[in-house]
């Protein structure tokens, strides 16, 4: 009690400083020595500087003694508990010294760790010399020996402190001495390690620190420690590494388990495992489900490649899609994949899939559903490359009926012999109001005229007017695109005019329309 009371006499020096403890190693390195020997006492300490003193405590059935030296040693030559202080540092670990009067002692280091080697040494007063020693823990013969020689502990345990003694031989085992009872204390290395997972509830694809938290003694300090992790079932989450950290960058609900780490001292064998720690990985629920199309808006021609794209702003693991019509009740299809956004394709839209559409998420925490998307498709496939079709039939015969036409027709000369350009251009023959193509072009759904222009002879213009018209049901022709798209009836209309210099562009006169020669309404199919 009163050694107690001694050391909290220091507690504000020791409440004001915050540096490391210091530690005391002996030379020799043993506890107990005879009366009259000096054991030399060293305190290292992390910042020491040579010309400051630093302060040697020691209790000993009574009030702690003050004693300051140059340098951090001390020869120690009486039995006590000491301690030392250097400015700026916490007091050190006591260490126990005992100068003995006995014959025989046994000596045991000052500090032993688990993995270490525990050397004991049974040990006679003056200069005489042991024949046999015997070696005893917890009172039972663990060693016997007919020369005098130390006990090696090799890789000691916790097991193996205890209560050690020994029995020291002479002249032939006819004299015997036996030593007091050492407690040896094999203090641990460092502690069973412990798993720390911040955030200790992690969300899905959200990063994870794993630490293996454990602490070497002062005295080891420098000793080196590897870490390793695992998950259930043995699978190994990292090699060795001097690190007690481990970071997994995304996790997800199937790394949900046990986990555990283990720390090892390489140089002495000592290896640690964690206890188990469960983790479990919670999931982000899908939010805000969207469904849009490729091309954008919804509407589209047949024909044309057709892409539904359903995402989601949030929602983490493996996603299952599935895409569906409302006005049908029809589902599309479904895929499940690690991804916020999953496309369904339609290689060429028809009619029929006009509607209207929706998809749905579910990655196992509720469904989610899309607002309804409307989806419209015009036109009949095949249309557009049926007309391309049409108007090459139609140039190419266009071309047959000119050559015929040319060859029928006589020439005509004019009486005064003289020529006119040949590069002057006609205007289409007069219609009637209601067929007069509109300015710039032909109608719409119409296919334009098509003008041949040859020189049959001096003065004379031939050229043909090719025209396709498609019959209505009453019989009247039809100039639009969707009706020549759709009925297969066709009328050619041919006519081939001369025109003499002195008309007027793109008028004939009554001895003209007498000069004129055509053929008409040559009808295919």
């Amino acid at each position: 009690m009163l050694l107690w009371a001694s050391l909290l006499a220091f507690a504000p020096v020791i409440g004001e400083l915050a540096a490391p403890k210091p530690v005391i190693s002996l030379h020799p390195p043993w506890t107990t020595v005879f009366r009259g020997e000096t054991v030399t006492l060293t305190c290292n300490a992390s910042r020491v500087h040579a010309a400051e003193n630093m302060k040697w405590y020691r209790w000993f059935l009574g009030p702690a003694m003050l004693r300051d030296t140059p340098g951090n040693t001390f020869e120690a030559r009486v039995s006590g508990m000491y301690r030392c202080q250097t400015r700026g540092s916490l007091l050190s670990d006591s260490v126990s010294l005992i100068f003995s009067s006995e014959w025989l002692v046994l000596q045991a280091p000052a500090s032993v760790f688990e993995g270490d080697t525990l050397v004991l040494r049974c040990r006679m007063r003056g200069k005489e010399k042991l024949d046999a020693v015997k070696y005893s823990w917890n009172r039972k013969v663990i060693s016997s020996s007919p020369e005098a020689r130390d006990l090696a502990i090799p890789q000691t345990s916790l097991n193996n402190s205890g209560f050690y003694g020994c029995t020291g031989f002479l002249q032939g085992n006819r004299y015997s001495y036996r030593s007091s009872a050492r407690y040896v204390n094999i203090r641990e290395l460092f502690p069973q390690p412990k798993l720390e997972v911040i955030p200790a509830q992690p969300m899905e694809g959200a990063s994870v620190n794993l630490s293996c938290r454990t602490q070497l003694p002062l005295e080891r300090s420098d000793a080196p420690l590897s870490f390793i992790f695992f998950r259930d079932h043995g699978v190994m989450l990292s090699n060795w590494s001097r690190s007690p950290e481990l970071q997994i960058t995304a996790i997800w609900r199937e790394d949900s388990g046990s986990y555990w780490c283990e720390a090892w001292a390489a140089v002495s064998g000592i290896r640690k495992r964690s206890l188990p720690l469960q983790v479990r990985v919670h999931g982000v629920p899908v939010s805000a489900v969207l469904l849009e199309t490729q091309p954008q808006g919804g509407h589209m021609l047949a024909g044309e490649r057709l892409v539904l794209v359903c995402s989601v702003a949030e929602g983490t693991g493996d996603t299952t899609f599935s895409w569906h019509r409302e006005d049908t009740g029809e589902r599309l299809g479904s895929t499940r994949q690690r991804s916020r956004r999953a496309e369904l394709e339609i290689p060429a839209a028809v009619g029929s899939h006009t509607g209207r559409y929706y998809c749905t998420a579910d990655n196992g925490h509720g469904l989610a559903c899309s607002g309804t998307l409307n989806v419209t498709v015009t036109g009949t496939p095949g249309n557009r490359s049926g007309l391309i079709a049409a108007r090459a039939a139609g140039v190419l015969l266009s071309i047959l009926l000119l050559a015929v036409v040319l060859w029928i027709n006589p020439r005509r000369r004019r009486n005064s012999g003289c020529g006119f350009p040949g590069n002057r251009a006609r205007s289409p023959a007069a219609t009637g109001p209601e067929e007069a193509p509109q300015a710039g072009g032909p109608a719409p759904g119409e296919l334009p005229w098509s003008y041949d222009k040859v020189h049959a002879g001096e003065g004379d213009l031939v050229y043909s007017e090719v025209q396709f018209m498609q019959l209505r049901q009453e019989g009247a022709a039809s100039t639009s695109r969707t009706s020549l798209e759709d009925r297969h009836d066709s009328v050619v209309y041919s006519a081939v005019k001369t025109r003499f210099p002195g008309d007027s562009a793109g008028e004939l006169t009554s001895q003209d329309e007498d000069a004129v020669e055509s053929y008409e309404n040559v009808q295919f199919t």
